[in-house]
């Protein structure tokens, strides 16, 4: 039985939690000891504690040395979690003692890159010295994050969350969307192309029940089509323009900033078919119980700056 969460916490030092990262990454006793400069009898003693303070076996014994089964792997990464955290927390200290906001992180769904991205360069022209960590993502899972602490803030939509109320927002931007394909595909040229001609396309799609998806599959319906049942579903802006490079079959609905930026490169072009149904604006979101931090505050009056809506000045 695993024991309390507590008790847990009661137990573990940070030096036990180095010791386990050490050992995934040498895989062997003695050099992990060395790492964390430690004995190996020492480490031995250390291992044998943190199995009991969680109550389960996290390696398994080889001739090779040690080996992690399913729990050490768990376990291991969420120590990594916590070096990575003491090493943001540092960076932030530095910032604070050196009068900066020091580090911020940041999530993003793919058509927020560009505003995201036009606040990050002004917030770096005033603080050269800030660092930033941008996590792109689903809207659903960069909530999730600010739920985890994991990032102090997001571009994304809370309509998609069952507690909306656990959220401060406002909107940032009002997103259109346009079909992108490649610029060999053979309705690049044309100048009228209707959903009917794209029926039997080859679409790259948003997971089911994303906004964008279903603002897809509305068009489709109202437009009297089947949706495609044989899509390529993804959220990731790389896969998806990586996919209409190298096939002139495909096709995509994107914000008209990611269609934008795509058509500037020249390999790509926006069909010439309105997309009828609007797009829910996006918001700039913070978690509403969470304080925000020195740096997050900055990169929040930086993408009112940027913003093409007008923005309150503070998002808290």
């Amino acid at each position: 039985m695993i024991p309390s969460l507590n008790s847990i916490v009661g137990r573990l030092h940070a030096k036990q939690l180095r010791l386990l990262a050490a050992l995934a990454d040498h895989g062997s006793l003695l050099n992990a000891a060395k790492a964390v400069s430690m004995s190996q009898p020492g480490a031995s003693k250390a291992l044998r504690e943190i199995e009991s303070i969680f109550g389960v076996e996290l390696f398994v014994r080889t001739n090779r040395g040690l080996e992690p089964n399913a729990a050490g792997h768990c376990v291991i990464r969420y120590a990594r979690l916590f070096q990575t955290d003491m090493a943001h927390l540092r960076e932030d200290l530095l910032g604070v003692m050196r009068g900066f906001g020091g580090r911020v992180s940041a999530g993003t769904i793919m058509g927020a890159v560009p505003l995201l991205t036009d606040g990050i360069n002004l917030l770096l022209s005033q603080q050269p010295k800030m660092s930033v960590e941008v996590m792109e993502d689903t809207s659903a899972s960069l909530l999730d994050l600010l739920d985890e602490g994991r990032i102090e803030l997001a571009l994304c939509r809370t309509s998609v969350s069952r507690a909306p109320e656990l959220y401060t927002s406002v909107i940032i931007q009002h997103e259109t969307l346009a079909i992108i394909a490649s610029a060999g595909h053979p309705l690049a040229h044309v100048q009228r192309v209707s959903l009917a001609d794209l029926e039997d396309a080859r679409w790259i799609v948003y997971r089911t029940n994303m906004p964008i998806r279903r603002l897809l599959e509305r068009e489709f319906h109202e437009a009297g089509l089947r949706m495609p049942v044989h899509v390529v579903e993804t959220t990731s802006a790389f896969t998806t323009m990586s996919l209409l490079r190298k096939d002139p079959q495909y096709v995509a609905l994107l914000p008209v900033p990611v269609v934008e930026f795509c058509t500037s490169q020249g390999w790509a072009t926006q069909l010439s078919l309105r997309v009828a149904s609007r797009s829910e604006p996006y918001e700039l979101v913070t978690r509403r119980s969470a304080p925000i931090s020195p740096g997050a505050q900055m990169l929040i009056n930086a993408l009112t700056e940027v913003s093409p809506v007008a923005l309150p000045a503070s998002a808290d």
